[in-house]
């Protein structure tokens, strides 16, 4: 039997990093009502409590980003890891509305350097043809471990209590930092039980730095790109559409449908399925189109697709008046918006390569300034028009907006060149 290829379990760790990530991240969601209720919150004030998570996790996008570039993947990821696991931990601890903003702006600081560091990994360990899967599987754990834990925080709340909950988590953080810190190496030559099959045929596949693209990386090369820009804008328009199922959807559903938590749970998790869905089918369509050489439309096309199907399965829901259709076009949305991630980071690692930790690290900066504005758009909205429909339009319009700039980003292009 041949050996299993090393880099698959490289690919099982980061996916499993990406589960946890959202595990974590989306439980803050699902114990609304009863931290509401004991710190006596009201639904602005969380509102506030989840910007503060992604106005962390936005503001340390590029230095967690550029760390994995300078100190390698291995130290920083096992770093941020411990770092944001104290963190979830000290939630379950938060007495006070101060307290909990200031725990969930250092959670959001400490996940921050996750999907940079992968990026950084898969550069590294990852051939050509195989980056929009694996991108595409990474992200797909995300949306797998929201979706699982949406039903099984609300279980594991109404078990342990709230406190408990957030405890319990921290301490899977500090396994999965152990686990990392041992298993991998920054590179597949640093790797004594790999093959030199399997090396060999990861160095002459991985992307290759021309001459002059190892050196340093400047403000100045950064965002004088087109292409970063470009990245930053279509990324943001992607998270406002995506961050309202890790913050508001599952209250959302719950009051607008009167459902019981478990049962407002099973829903919630339905879009975060189809968002995983659609991470595995723009991985794969990414790939395909990549092999048959052409570059520039791999990245486009799956993403134009996506912000499509955003935009049309938002303005839908609108026009449902019951839960499951609304979910099913909700979920639709989701699907779109997540056939984007694939291509986007595929993108960063294309134009970015061995600064790829700091350039994909700006873009999700950028996305996630949109995840801000999402976590406090919604209740503020809701507050000032007594309806949801606005929040669903400024998403369509910014899915439309997001099509427009990939029409002119250019993968095959660094960072000097465009």
């Amino acid at each position: 039997m041949a050996k299993f290829p090393r880099r698959f379990f490289l690919v099982l760790g980061t996916f499993l990093l990406s589960v946890l990530l959202y595990i974590d991240r989306i439980c803050i969601s699902v114990a609304k009502d009863p931290i509401s209720s004991d710190l006596q919150l009201t639904d602005t004030q969380m509102g506030w409590v989840l910007s503060a998570f992604a106005l962390g996790y936005a503001l340390f996008q590029t230095p967690s980003g550029m760390l994995s570039d300078r100190f390698g993947p291995r130290k920083v990821l096992t770093g941020v890891v411990a770092f944001w696991s104290i963190f979830t931990g000290l939630t379950g601890a938060a007495y006070k509305f101060i307290t909990l903003l200031i725990y969930r702006f250092l959670f959001g600081m400490g996940e921050a350097g996750a999907f940079p560091g992968i990026a950084r990994s898969v550069f590294s360990w990852i051939p050509m043809k195989e980056r929009g899967i694996v991108t595409g599987i990474n992200f797909s754990g995300s949306r797998l471990g929201a979706a699982f834990a949406l039903p099984f925080v609300a279980w594991l709340i109404s078990t342990l209590g709230w406190r408990y909950s957030f405890f319990t988590l921290a301490a899977i953080g500090f396994c999965w930092a152990v686990f990392w810190y041992l298993w991998f190496r920054d590179d597949p030559s640093q790797k004594k039980s790999i093959s030199r099959k399997e090396k060999d045929y990861i160095l002459a596949n991985r992307q290759q730095v021309k001459a002059g693209e190892d050196s340093s990386l400047t403000s100045k090369k950064l965002f004088g790109s087109k292409n970063m820009w470009m990245a930053m804008l279509q990324y943001f328009c992607s998270n406002f559409t995506f961050f309202f199922t890790l913050t508001w959807l599952f209250p959302h559903i719950k009051t607008e449908y009167h459902l019981t938590a478990v049962n407002a749970g099973f829903y919630a998790a339905l879009p975060l399925i189809a968002g995983a869905v659609g991470n595995w089918f723009s991985g794969w369509l990414v790939d395909r189109i990549y092999k048959s050489g052409r570059w520039r439309a791999s990245r486009r096309i799956p993403a134009i697709t996506g912000f499509f199907l955003a935009a049309a399965g938002l303005i839908a829901s609108l026009y449902m008046t019951s839960v499951g259709p609304a979910v099913l076009f909700l979920s639709i949305a989701i699907f779109g918006a997540d056939m984007t991630l694939s291509p986007s980071w595929s993108f960063c690692v294309d134009i970015g390569k061995k600064h790829s930790g700091a350039v994909s690290g700006t873009m999700n900066m950028a996305g996630n300034l949109g995840s801000f504005i999402t976590a406090l758009a919604f209740p503020y909205l809701k507050a000032w028009t007594g309806t949801v429909s606005s929040f669903f339009i400024i998403g369509a319009v910014l899915n439309f907006i997001a099509i427009v700039l990939w029409l002119f980003m250019r993968p095959e292009k660094s960072l000097e060149e465009f």
